[in-house]
C-alpha cells in the first residue's frame, strides 16, 4: 500500500460509549487500516457518550473509506460526519483581495479613489513607464493556463485548473512577496490566447505561463516573448529545469561525477523535458538521450515536430535506438518527467556505479523510489514523502522577485543557470549527502538566494531578448 499522505487527510466524527477503552479502540481501528492518526480530539463529552474527531491521514479516497469502515465496526460507534480536510481548505477558494492603503475617512477616498485618482491616471497617460511605479504592476504576476496539461491530470479545463492556479499564486506570495492572480482561458487555440495575454498585459508586470500542452506551450510563450515588455515563464518548461540542474549539480557533487562526462536519460521529451535538456546542454551537457514513448529519440527519424526535433539535432550523439530499458543501460543519471511505473529496480539496477535517478512524475514516480535506492546512489521525486523533493516552488518565487526588481523585459538562459546555482548552494557543504540535495521548500534563504541571482545575471546582460534561443529555431 502507498505511503498516507496530509493530501488525503480525513476527520471522522464518531459517537463512542464513554468507557475507558473507546478512545483506545478507535487509535487500533485506524492503525489495523493502515491509517496514519495525527489527532484524537474530544469535541463533545456526556456521562455515557463521547463525541471525539478522529483525524488521520489515507492514502486515497478508498483507502479512507475502509478506515471509515474500521471505525463504524467498533461496538456502540456511530459514525456522525467524514470531513476531508484538502477539500476544507479550498472552501471558498485560496485566495483573497486587501487593499494596501487606508479607507477609513473621506479624506482617504479623495485621494485613494476619486478626485485625487485622475491626477495619477493623467501623470501615466503623460509617462507610461510611470505605471510601474503608480500601480500594482511593478509586483503583479498573471498565471495563466487553458487547463490543458494540468498536474498529471491531463486536459481537464480551465474551470478544473482553478485550484491549481490558486495555489500557485498563494505560493508566489507567501514565498517571494509577489502578488499573483490566476488568470484561466477558456480556450486552447494558441492565437486567441496570445491575443488575450496581450490585451491583459498591461496589468502585469510578468506573465507566468502554466499547464499548457506541448508543443503549443512553445509557440505560445515565444510569441509572447516576442511582442510583450514584461517577462514572460512557462514554468512547467523552465521552472522544472531550473530545480533539476540544481538537484543534478548536488546530486554529481555527491558521487563525484562531472556534468560533462556523464550519461543522461530522460524520460518525456514534452514541455518539462525538452527545458531540461536543453538547460542542461547549456551548462555543458554533452551525452544526453531523450526517450519518448516510441523509445530514444534520434536524427534518423522522419515527421517530427519541430520542437521534437530540436531534440534529435541536439542529443543522442550516438545515435542510439531503442526502448527506454534499453538506451537506460550504462547510463549515469535518469530524469523522468513523464509517466508512472514506467521502470524497476532491476531496470536502475542496469545504470553505472554511483547513479543519480530523479524520478519526477506525480504522484506516481516513473519508478518506485524505494527500489530505485537499492541500486542508485542518490534518489530524487517530486514528491513530499520521499526525501529530495525537487518542486518548482523552490524557483518561481524568487525567480519573479529577481525579475520584478530588476525590471527585466526577458527571461534568459544566464538568469535561469544562476538562480540553478543559487538553489544548489542554498546546501551548505556540511549538509550535503544524498538524501539532501535540494534545500527544503520551506528554506527562508531560497527564494532571496534566487532572487539576487537573477537580479545579478539581469544587470550582467541588460536588453537580450530570448527569441533567438525558442525550440523551433534551428
Amino acid at each position: 500500500m502507498a505511503t498516507p499522505s496530509p493530501g488525503y487527510s480525513i476527520t471522522v466524527r464518531v459517537e463512542v460509549p464513554a468507557a475507558s477503552g473507546s478512545t483506545a479502540a478507535l487509535t487500533t481501528a485506524v492503525a489495523s487500516a493502515g491509517g496514519a492518526l495525527t489527532a484524537l480530539d474530544v469535541a463533545e463529552s456526556r456521562t455515557d457518550r463521547l463525541v471525539v474527531d478522529v483525524t488521520c491521514d489515507t492514502t486515497d479516497e478508498r483507502h479512507a473509506a475502509l478506515i471509515t469502515a474500521a471505525i463504524a465496526a467498533i461496538p456502540g460507534a456511530d459514525v456522525r460526519k467524514v470531513s476531508d480536510q484538502t477539500f476544507l481548505l479550498h472552501l471558498g477558494g485560496k485566495l483573497e483581495v486587501n487593499p494596501k492603503v487606508p479607507l477609513k475617512h473621506r479624506d482617504d477616498l479623495s485621494r485613494a479613489y476619486t478626485p485625487g485618482v485622475a491626477r495619477i491616471c493623467l501623470a501615466i497617460a503623460e509617462h507610461p513607464d510611470d505605471a510601474r511605479r503608480l500601480t500594482i504592476k511593478r509586483n503583479t504576476v498573471a498565471v495563466v493556463t487553458d487547463g490543458s496539461a494540468v498536474l498529471g491530470l491531463g486536459n481537464i479545463g480551465p474551470l478544473a485548473a482553478l485550484p491549481v492556479m490558486e495555489g500557485k499564486a498563494a505560493l508566489f506570495k507567501q514565498f517571494g512577496g509577489v502578488d499573483a492572480w490566476p488568470v484561466c482561458l477558456d480556450t486552447q487555440d494558441p492565437d486567441a490566447i496570445v491575443e488575450i495575454v496581450r490585451a491583459l498585459a498591461p496589468v502585469y508586470g510578468g506573465i507566468n505561463l502554466e499547464d499548457i500542452s506541448a508543443p503549443r506551450c512553445f509557440e505560445i510563450e515565444a510569441r509572447l516573448r516576442g511582442m510583450l515588455d514584461i517577462p514572460v515563464f512557462h514554468d512547467d518548461q523552465h521552472g522544472t529545469a531550473i530545480v533539476v540542474l540544481a538537484a543534478l549539480t548536488n546530486a554529481l557533487r555527491v558521487v563525484g561525477k562531472s556534468l560533462d562526462d556523464v550519461r543522461i536519460v530522460v524520460s518525456g521529451v514534452g514541455a518539462a523535458g525538452q527545458a531540461i535538456i536543453r538547460l542542461l546542454l547549456a551548462q555543458g551537457a554533452r551525452d544526453i538521450v531523450g526517450c519518448g514513448r516510441d523509445g530514444a529519440v534520434h536524427s534518423g527519424a522522419t515527421g517530427m515536430e519541430p520542437f521534437r526535433q530540436w531534440i534529435a539535432d541536439h542529443t543522442n550523439p550516438r545515435h542510439e535506438t531503442g526502448s527506454l530499458r534499453e538506451v537506460l543501460a550504462g547510463a549515469d543519471v535518469f530524469i523522468g518527467v513523464s509517466a508512472p511505473d514506467l521502470l524497476t529496480g532491476d531496470d536502475i539496477a542496469t545504470m553505472a556505479p554511483g547513479a543519480v535517478v530523479f524520478a519526477m512524475a506525480n504522484p506516481v514516480p516513473e519508478v518506485d523510489p524505494i527500489a530505485a535506492s537499492v541500486h542508485a546512489a542518490v534518489v530524487a521525486t517530486g514528491r513530499s514523502d520521499h526525501p529530495n523533493q525537487i518542486n518548482n516552488v523552490l524557483v518561481f518565487p524568487g525567480f519573479f522577485r529577481g525579475l520584478l526588481d530588476a525590471g527585466v523585459t526577458d527571461v534568459t538562459d544566464a538568469m535561469m543557470v544562476a538562480a540553478a546555482s543559487a538553489i544548489a548552494d542554498c546546501v551548505e557543504p556540511g549538509e550535503l549527502n544524498a538524501s539532501y540535495v535540494v534545500p527544503s521548500v520551506f528554506d527562508p534563504h531560497v527564494a532571496p538566494a534566487v532572487a539576487a541571482a537573477v537580479r545579478d545575471a539581469a544587470a550582467a546582460t541588460p536588453g537580450r531578448r530570448p527569441s533567438d534561443s525558442s525550440p523551433t529555431s534551428g
